[in-house]
């Protein structure tokens, strides 16, 4: 059965969207075949989508042609709406339009502020629903021909931020304690940190020879492989000018990706 007729029968006979409700969507990494079938029937059946920034264009392209359309994207420095202008506009759309799609890249809860969104909007009375997607932590390395665990090298992941709200009291992550809390690291965001991460996970006790590799793009066609160590990788992302969008991924899996990498050549292709 393909995906249209899936979708058909999704739409009709499984699930009713209602008026004045917000869903909070993830748009999954990028890649439109790894949109939900949810996500994509809501996409479909909006009236209003508040998208971000890290959406792709082709996921934006299967948005009812009728809907409104506001880009509320964030990227570091560039902000087209503020957080709480963001919210505002969700509960004011939800009280004079009909289905609402708050869009995000990857899934809402996974360093999406999502968790947040939702609350505000409970706060403010208005009914929500959450549509898990596919985060960029697991999507990307997966394209990359890395697994995050395997049997003979790590039992264990942490994801962690690499961009810190700037309005936290103090910092929240414990480089000390991830550093040996798992064998796999996988850092959102670290790109424009990626020194001082580096910098405190080889000071809380890790190898400078423990691999890492960035992947950035992940699941899309330009999707883009660095491979390193803790001791060379920071300088190999400038003199490469690997910028962000980006994830990073630490520990021993990484090794596998040279043996693994037709994986990202047949799935970017």
């Amino acid at each position: 059965m393909n995906c249209a007729v899936l979708s058909d029968q999704f739409s009709t006979s499984s699930h009713h969207f209602y008026a004045g409700k917000v869903y909070l969507v993830g748009a999954g990494p990028g890649d439109p075949s790894l949109l939900t079938l949810k996500a994509k029937v809501l996409l479909e059946h909006a009236d209003v989508v508040i998208y971000d920034a890290l959406v792709s264009p082709a996921i934006l392209a299967m948005i009812n042609p009728q809907a409104e359309q506001i880009n509320a994207g964030k990227r570091r420095g560039r902000h087209s709406l503020p957080q709480e202008e963001t919210t505002q506009l969700l509960i004011e759309k939800a009280k004079t339009h009909g289905v609402v799609v708050r869009l995000k890249g990857g899934d809402p809860f996974v360093f999406g502020r999502g968790g947040e969104e939702m609350e505000d909007l409970i706060h403010a009375g208005v009914s929500v629903e959450v549509v898990p997607g596919i985060t960029s932590g697991i999507a990307a390395p997966a394209y990359a021909g890395i697994p995050l665990t395997h049997r003979r090298y790590s039992s264990s992941v942490t994801f962690v931020t690499g961009h810190e709200s700037v309005g936290k009291y103090r910092p929240q992550v414990n480089w000390q304690a991830i550093a040996h809390a798992s064998e796999t690291i996988v850092v959102y965001m670290g790109i424009h940190n990626l020194g001082y991460i580096v910098e405190q996970l080889t000071t809380a006790g890790l190898s400078s020879e423990t691999p890492v590799a960035l992947v950035r793009w992940g699941t899309r066609p330009e999707q883009e492989t660095l491979l390193g160590t803790l001791a060379t990788i920071v300088e190999q992302a400038i003199s490469n000018q690997f910028e962000a969008p980006a994830i990073v991924v630490v520990g021993e899996v990484v090794n596998l990706h040279t043996l693994l990498s037709q994986a990202e050549i047949a799935q970017c292709i």
